[in-house]
Parts: structure tokens; C-alpha cells; sequence
């Protein structure tokens, strides 16, 4: 009787482990369409999404996956997986598969762990606008501490787009980055968030006008534009280690400044000062929520990229 009851507590401590330390991943983007229709459908229009049919056809591509090795396949191979595409699974031991381009958990993040959260409007609540307000400051901070990163958290979400755009994946070597430069692989040492979040991939769908993809205001654009450069500094200082390559030296060399040329408009924000002189992702993230209903435009307004050059 004793041994049975220790065998049962030992599988329910077993399950329960890995109900709480299972790693996250990615279930795609069919599970977000469910609920964010208008959003996945901007997405489909996206170069993020097209890519997965034509981004394997270039002709620069066999030359890389030659210097970084494995397979010449760039679905299969996971150097390209990593910025390239989104690898889901169907269940925990089911086996990956890549499903897309870069899509929703991309910079979201892997949804297996916190999408029940973020559904659960309350018992019995179906709908979103019905749920009530302490249901929702709940939701909100669990399936945050589940890890989903909302829209809202515009230094996380930066510093997602910066892991690729900014040649400053951590799951990629510096060995692997000084091949991929020497095939021929381009860096992007002017990416701007702005300029590159806020034409065809804006999806901005929220309340009282959801069925409106707005636009951001002055104020609004100018808060994103500095947490952009505070992120780019950060990836830039941070991947500066990682490889020695002239090229990648000199690439990120160029978005440090860039970065910190652009942020001196406005160091005289005590939270840009503590980003200026020690760059990391906690700094970032206190200037986001420090610069939260303050307009920036004035000093920036120089800075912003024209709506005509938005990407």
C-alpha cells in the first residue's frame, strides 16, 4: 500500500514538473487567426509571411548554407529556422515542423505556455468586452509571467526584432556569423522600429474601433522611437562579443552609434542616461515604462522617419 501511494505522489510531482518547467514553444499562427483575424490577415500581406515561399530561392542562399553547414535545405537547417521561419508544434513531444515565416510568436512569444491564460476571460465570459476589469489585470499578469510579451511591451518587442534584423541572434554563433558575413549574408545596420514596424505590418486593432488598424499619434511614435534605439544599443553592445569579424565589428559598431547618437536628444531623461551609460535589457525596459504617456516629439520629431519611407 505504501510503495503504491509513493509510486502515485512520485508521477503526480513528475506530471506536475513538467507541467510547470515544460519548455515553451511555438503552435503557430491557426491558433492565433481563431481570435485575431484582422491582425493575421495584415500579417499574410507582410514580407514576414510571404518569405517562406520565396526567401529560399535567392540566389545568395546556397552559398550560405554551404559556409555554415548542415542542411542545404533552409526549412531543415537551423541557422536559417532561427530568423527565417516559424518552427511549431502540434503537442510538447510532437515532433517540429516549420509552418511559416516569422509570424505571430515571433515576437510575441511561444504561445504554449500562456495562450489558455490569455483566452480565459472569466467563467462563463466569452467574449473579451464583457470580462471584467480584475479578470483582466489577472490575465494580463499571468500569461505576461507565462511569458507572452503584449504589445504593449515595446521594449521586448524591439529587442525581438533586433535578435534578427540586427545580425544579433543569441542562438547563433559567432563562428556561424563570421561564415554566413563571409558567404555573403547582408547585416542591417539601419533598421529603425518606426520606419519598419509602422507601414504594412502595423496591426493595430484595439478598442473602441477594432475593426480600425490606426495609426500612431505624435506622442505615441516618439515613445517608440526612442525605446527602438534603446533596444538597438543594447543588441549592439551585446553582439559586439560575439564575434570579430571586421565586418560584424564594423556592423555593429554602426548601430551603437547610430543609436547613441540618436537617444542624446533626449538624455537628459534620467532613464535614457542610465541606457546611454550602461546598456542592458533591464535599463530598457525601466525607459519604456518610465517614457509611458510622455510626448517626446519635439525633440525628436527630426529623427522620425517620413510616412512615406515606412517599410
Amino acid at each position: 500500500m505504501f510503495m503504491r501511494l509513493f509510486a502515485f505522489l512520485v508521477a503526480m510531482f513528475a506530471f506536475s514538473a513538467s507541467a510547470v518547467y515544460a519548455a515553451p514553444f511555438n503552435e503557430g499562427f491557426r491558433k492565433c487567426v481563431e481570435c485575431h483575424e484582422a491582425e493575421v490577415g495584415v500579417w499574410k500581406e507582410t514580407k514576414h509571411a510571404k518569405s517562406y515561399n520565396d526567401v529560399h530561392k535567392k540566389d545568395a542562399v546556397a552559398k550560405i548554407l554551404a559556409a555554415v553547414g548542415g542542411s542545404t535545405n533552409m526549412r531543415q537547417n537551423p541557422t536559417c529556422v532561427t530568423c527565417h521561419y516559424t518552427e511549431t508544434k502540434a503537442s510538447e513531444d510532437a515532433k517540429p515542423t516549420v509552418a511559416a515565416g516569422p509570424s505571430c510568436e515571433s515576437c510575441h512569444g511561444p504561445s504554449s505556455t500562456w495562450r489558455e491564460i490569455h483566452n480565459n476571460y472569466g467563467d462563463g465570459v466569452k467574449e473579451a468586452s464583457k470580462e471584467a476589469p480584475a479578470n483582466k489585470a489577472k490575465r494580463i499578469a499571468e500569461s505576461t509571467k507565462a511569458g507572452m510579451i503584449w504589445p504593449s511591451m515595446t521594449y521586448d518587442i524591439a529587442a525581438n526584432c533586433m535578435q534578427c534584423h540586427g545580425l544579433a541572434q543569441s542562438k547563433i554563433s559567432g563562428d556561424t556569423l563570421d561564415k554566413m558575413l563571409d558567404a555573403g549574408h547582408p547585416g542591417e545596420p539601419e533598421f529603425e522600429l518606426v520606419r519598419n514596424s509602422q507601414g504594412i505590418v502595423r496591426h493595430r486593432f484595439y478598442p473602441p474601433n477594432v475593426n480600425v488598424n490606426s495609426e500612431m499619434n505624435a506622442a505615441e511614435l516618439s515613445r517608440l522611437f526612442i525605446v527602438g534605439q534603446a533596444a538597438a544599443l543594447v543588441s549592439a553592445t551585446s553582439a559586439s562579443a560575439k564575434a570579430t569579424h571586421p565586418k560584424y565589428v564594423a556592423l555593429q559598431k554602426k548601430r551603437e552609434q547610430d543609436a547613441r547618437t540618436a537617444l542624446q536628444a533626449v538624455a537628459d531623461v534620467p532613464e535614457v542616461k542610465a541606457v546611454l551609460d550602461k546598456p542592458s535589457a533591464e535599463a530598457g525596459r525601466k525607459l519604456a515604462e518610465a517614457l509611458k504617456g510622455k510626448d517626446l516629439s519635439a525633440k525628436v520629431k527630426s529623427q522620425l522617419p517620413a510616412k512615406s519611407a515606412y517599410k
